[in-house]
């Protein structure tokens, strides 16, 4: 099987885009369109043709560039069956459970409310990739405009059940403020301490932090681990619900 090219970079101020591209098929994907503008010049960069879309959720930061790049490439425009009415150009409907192709590549269909109500994560299990927009972030998680605690809980535990080594692509640049946070709640945690100087780093170099693989979110992202004993205590709710833990760190990081 062909391996995919992967271009992932900034658009408007802290928004990734990520250029998927099968070589053998020639076929290339945006995972959103943030910017019309800054994809189309990083596919005149790379000398590439834009075919498909795969869109998260509804947010005009994640969907501005949709009409002008299908207008320019005719590119196809997939997104959830439960937003058709709210994704601009949308061609293709899925939903949970659903399987498509991108080339030589399966994409798994994976919703995740809580963000938005029609959010959806694209899982492509043979290249252990996931794009996980505003759902799962690296080290946090998506606000909830549209959903409950509830529906966002139970959407980050789907996301972390896929195998450990999956990597990570989410929506926007934010690893380093959710970081300061988690090292607030969870401050013995000796991965979490190490990981965080290592976004400083990568932070004043102007690099990404991005892709992440799973089982390091799994040691170190504290939506992640609302069973541990020590993020409990922290937020004195020992021995509560995982949900009731999930929620109180939720509204801490909205007034962090």
């Amino acid at each position: 099987m062909t391996a995919l090219e992967i271009h992932q970079f900034i658009c408007r101020s802290d928004n990734f885009c990520v250029l998927l591209h099968d070589p053998e098929h020639g076929v290339t994907a945006a995972i959103d369109a943030p910017d019309a503008a800054a994809i189309r010049r990083k596919l005149d960069a790379m000398g590439l043709t834009l075919t498909h879309l795969f869109i998260t959720h509804h947010h005009h930061d994640h969907t501005g560039g949709n009409l002008a790049l299908k207008q320019e490439t005719g590119c196809k425009i997939i997104g959830a069956a439960a937003d058709r009415e709210r994704i601009p150009g949308l061609d293709e409907t899925v939903r949970e459970g659903d399987t498509f192709r991108f080339g030589s590549q399966p994409v798994k269909v994976l919703e995740t409310p809580g963000h938005t109500r029609g959010h959806l994560s694209y899982w492509l299990p043979d290249a252990q990739l996931v794009f996980t927009g505003d759902t799962l972030f690296s080290l946090g998680c998506g606000r909830l405009f549209e959903g409950t605690a509830e529906q966002m809980f139970h959407s980050l535990q789907k996301l972390a059940a896929l195998p450990p080594e999956t990597q990570i692509y989410c929506g926007h640049e934010y690893t380093l403020n959710n970081g300061e946070f988690a090292i607030e709640i969870d401050p013995d945690n000796a991965a979490l301490r190490e990981r965080l100087e290592n976004v400083k780093a990568l932070r004043r170099a102007r690099q990404p932090t991005l892709p992440v693989p799973l089982s390091l979110e799994l040691m170190t992202n504290p939506f992640l681990r609302t069973d541990n004993a020590q993020i409990q205590a922290a937020l004195g709710l020992t021995g509560a619900s995982p949900v009731a833990v999930f929620a109180e760190l939720r509204r801490r990081k909205d007034h962090f």
